[in-house]
């Protein structure tokens, strides 16, 4: 089931969109807590944001950016100002699209529906996007998308970064060392359980999708992709 989040401090706005949005079958979390959006995000992990731009604390804009840094999910901005430089700065900002308030449900739900086929339907990846296949399991390094069957898990960089060197090195060892020089730029600073959590982190990635065991740790070497799945479709 897909998930929308909606970042929204009218409660009422946020009640109606999210009753609406429910009636087509998709998961909505409505944020509470302006002062830890990303936090949020980062825990949710939506396939499609509704962002207000008037909000506490800091601004759609500003919110917009951090999402951008973590994730390619559309990001459509819903907001009572209708000035021409306020759309501008939506999409500047890393928005995909403008809605202004007061709005008609249908043409919020229609323009939910046309990212979310952009972004993840059959035809969402590009010519010259990356693809990396092992066994049914599908990485979009770009995309930030991990795919087994009908079962799809959104990423971080970080996360995506990993199970890129992953695949790529399979049925290699990928070391500790490797993995850090390809995740951080400056190893002098990284903490030793830093790729321990963001291994942790990878392992519970694999879990979404119904993989375990997907990771062997290669004591005092690194780590090693361990293809515990099927082809995609076998049961």
């Amino acid at each position: 089931m897909q998930k929308i989040m909606i970042i929204e401090d009218d409660p009422k706005i946020a009640d109606l969109l999210r009753s609406h949005i429910e009636k087509y079958g998709y998961a909505v979390h409505v944020i509470e807590d302006f002062d830890h959006v990303i936090d949020v995000f980062k825990s949710e992990q939506p396939h499609l944001v509704l962002l207000d731009i008037n909000l506490p604390s800091y601004d759609g804009y500003y919110w917009c950016r951090q999402i951008r840094k973590e994730s390619i999910c559309p990001v459509l901005f819903i907001s009572a100002r209708t000035g021409e430089m306020d759309q501008v700065m939506a999409l500047e900002n890393g928005g995909d699209d403008f809605i202004t308030k007061p709005f008609y449900a249908e043409i919020v739900m229609a323009k939910i529906r046309s990212q979310l086929r952009r972004a993840y339907g059959e035809y969402a990846a590009k010519a010259d996007e990356r693809l990396l296949e092992k066994e049914g399991l599908r990485l979009f390094p770009e995309r930030l998308e991990l795919i087994l069957g009908t079962k799809t898990t959104s990423l971080t960089k970080k996360e995506a970064d990993i199970i890129e060197s992953l695949m790529e090195r399979y049925p290699r060892i990928s070391g500790r060392d490797d993995l850090l020089a390809k995740l951080w730029d400056d190893q002098t600073y990284v903490d030793e359980n830093t790729l321990n959590v963001n291994m942790a982190r990878v392992r519970k990635k694999f879990q979404e999708l119904g993989i375990e065991d997907a990771v062997e740790t290669v004591r005092g070497a690194g780590y090693r992709l361990n293809i515990s799945w099927g082809k995609a479709g076998e049961e």
